[in-house]
């Protein structure tokens, strides 16, 4: 009795241990068909939004001339404040820690930037860039998700936007309205024909001209355009035509030239001699002497010739036509004259 006791114990062990283990098969095959499913919806996934999403990116920082020392630790745990935002992006003034150094973060919104893979040759020309008259990039930070972070020095002096507005008398003087504007053709003649290929500026304002010591301008954001998607371009041009910047050509075509960077350096001129935002379209038949252009605003050692001569050449520059505005080296030229 005890042994077939023993026995029917022995097959209901058994009996549980194989329900159990078909159970657990059974599990298992579920697991993997499920697991199957789910790849292939990620390969379908991938295949649509393209390489970038298929991995995460590893973490990058890429240093240019002035950079050298940044690190991902540095640039991430920066103490710092916002400054600007534009439709784009965000921008910091912050403090590197370990550096003391007050540098600008460029945050650029990860929606509206192409793909990494995509912009980094772009990045890597737009921080071989120097001259002495535009803002240089010194570092360029890749997040492990496609986020993406520029470096740039720090000016305390502002943006040119600001000093033409803010009723300070250097604006108006003759000496400061004749440095800055050739600054600015300077660093606009090196982008446009000192490099291998021209770099557009796409984006040129008085609020991008930065402004250091005895008001040397840094033209800044050049090439910006290079890193942003088709739709984030065509925000910021329509910004651009809310602000008095948009050549009539926009209106077509969101396709940027040497030819609207002209037009906006036009644009620029006119506002440093008037002292007034762009928000009128100028009318390049309309010629006027100097006292009824500025209604006396400029002062210093000037030769209203002079004047008048910067405003033609500011006219010219804002011709509605692309081919009748005269090239940077022409403006550069101009100016040289117009100095002696």
């Amino acid at each position: 009795m005890e042994d077939t006791h023993k026995t029917m114990l022995m097959v209901a062990l058994t009996s549980s241990s194989l329900a159990l283990l078909l159970l657990i098969t059974f599990t298992l095959i579920c697991i993997c068909k499920r697991n199957h499913s789910r790849n292939e919806s990620w390969d379908n996934k991938e295949s649509t939004f393209g390489v970038e999403d298929m991995k995460i990116i590893k973490e990058e920082m890429i240093k240019f001339e002035g950079g050298e020392d940044l690190t991902c630790f540095d640039v991430l745990d920066a103490p710092g404040e916002v400054i600007g935002k534009s439709s784009f992006g965000t921008l910091y003034k912050a403090n590197l820690v370990t550096s003391n150094t007050i540098v600008v973060l460029r945050f650029l919104r990860p929606a509206c930037t192409r793909r990494v893979q995509d912009v980094m040759h772009a990045v890597r020309v737009l921080g071989s860039v120097r001259h002495p008259n535009l803002v240089p990039l010194c570092g360029f930070y890749v997040g492990p998700r496609g986020e993406k972070l520029m470096v740039h020095p720090f000016y305390r002096r502002g943006n040119l936007a600001e000093f033409v507005r803010d009723g300070n008398g250097e604006a108006q003087k003759w000496s400061v309205i004749y440095r800055i504007s050739s600054g600015i053709a300077r660093g606009l003649n090196h982008l446009h024909t000192t490099l291998q290929k021209p770099i557009i500026h796409g984006n040129l304002k008085s609020k991008n001209i930065l402004l250091g010591r005895n008001q040397t301008p840094f033209v800044s954001d050049f090439g910006l355009h290079m890193l942003l998607n088709p739709s984030t371009i065509q925000e910021m041009i329509e910004d651009a035509a809310v602000e008095g910047y948009k050549p009539p050509e926009l209106i077509k075509t969101n396709d940027t030239s040497v030819e609207t960077d002209i037009f906006n350096f036009g644009v620029i001129l006119l506002e440093l001699l008037t002292g007034k935002e762009p928000n009128e379209k100028p009318n390049p038949n309309q010629d006027f002497n100097s006292n009824s252009i500025l209604d006396h605003r400029i002062f210093g050692p000037v030769d209203e010739e002079d004047i008048l001569k910067l405003y033609r050449l500011a006219m010219a520059c804002c011709s509605p036509l692309p081919s009748f505005r005269p090239d940077i080296k022409y403006i550069c030229k101009k100016l040289q004259e117009i100095e002696s």
